[in-house]
């Protein structure tokens, strides 16, 4: 109740007075419980919130959430639907399950720190380590790490590599509930070269940096939900597109050279008022 009160101060003005227009990730971190009404995703994965979200149980059969004192297990329930299920297929690729990393925060929103998206509960990490015990204590998943799949120098797999991340992330990416798989371009690169059958789903692997740890699954707006869309991906496998990511990393001077967008802001700067107006709504109902 104290968090809840804390966070419509904010929204108000009151917790604040200099600023009626707080910042976004001030009022939505303080936040430690859902807004109650049926479950809807608002506005953009990097600029919206969620109304009634709920939480990833902290351990099942098949998986454990980590890193509990983020509070940052709260997710659409099509996605908490998604990731249990997600979690019985590593089982069936040979791995006792899954650690799932973070969600959203409990109304989603602009984070304290960290991700950009993951504000409308339709974002999820996945660790890369295969679970060595799906019974850890909260300390315990607090200290351990995951482990990267890709070798030092960001050119080819590193050796904790194995089919169960392929066969994962190809069980995932044929979700059609799934819109994107975002993970490093060696492990795209990798899946181009595993791939013997249909290769359709490989449209959805989107080759990014800093995803060698987890790979990040992004679904699509559910029924009943008000977000926009994002671009689809570029025709074809974009198995090319990966490789050349890896070619630039090789020979950096022949990568074309970044353009950067003078208006690109962290959404961590914005406040209340750009944020969906139904975010408003979210932020002071119970």
């Amino acid at each position: 109740m104290k968090h809840m009160l804390k966070a419509a101060a904010l929204v108000l003005g009151l917790a604040a007075p200099a600023s009626a227009d707080p910042l976004a990730k001030d009022v939505f971190g303080a936040f430690r419980t859902p807004s109650q009404g049926p479950a809807v995703s608002i506005g953009f994965y990097s600029q919206g919130c969620a109304q009634g979200m709920v939480q990833m149980p902290e351990s099942g059969p098949s998986w454990q959430s980590m890193r509990l004192s983020r509070d940052r297990h709260w997710g659409h329930p099509v996605m908490i639907d998604f990731l249990q299920g997600l979690s019985r297929a590593a089982q069936q690729a040979g791995w006792q399950g899954l650690y799932i990393g973070d969600i959203s925060q409990p109304r989603g929103g602009p984070m304290t720190s960290g991700h950009a998206s993951h504000q409308i509960g339709l974002d999820a990490d996945i660790w890369m380590l295969p679970p060595p015990s799906l019974t850890l204590s909260r300390q315990q998943r607090e200290n351990i790490s995951s482990v990267s799949v890709v070798a030092s120098g960001g050119l080819g797999l590193s050796q904790h590599w194995n089919t169960g991340h392929f066969q994962i992330m190809r069980a995932a990416a044929r979700d059609p509930r799934v819109e994107r798989l975002l993970v490093d371009p060696v492990a795209k690169v990798a899946m181009c070269q595993m791939e013997t059958g249909d290769r359709s789903w490989l449209r959805k692997v989107r080759p990014i940096n800093n995803h060698d740890h987890h790979f990040h699954i992004r679904l699509s707006c559910p029924q009943g939900s008000i977000c926009r869309t994002q671009d689809p991906p570029p025709p074809g496998d974009g198995c090319a597109e990966a490789q050349e990511w890896i070619n630039n990393r090789a020979n950096p001077s022949r990568a074309p050279a970044a353009t950067p967008d003078p208006d690109y802001r962290h959404p961590r700067t914005y406040r209340m008022s750009e944020l969906p107006q139904q975010c408003q709504i979210v932020a002071t109902s119970p």
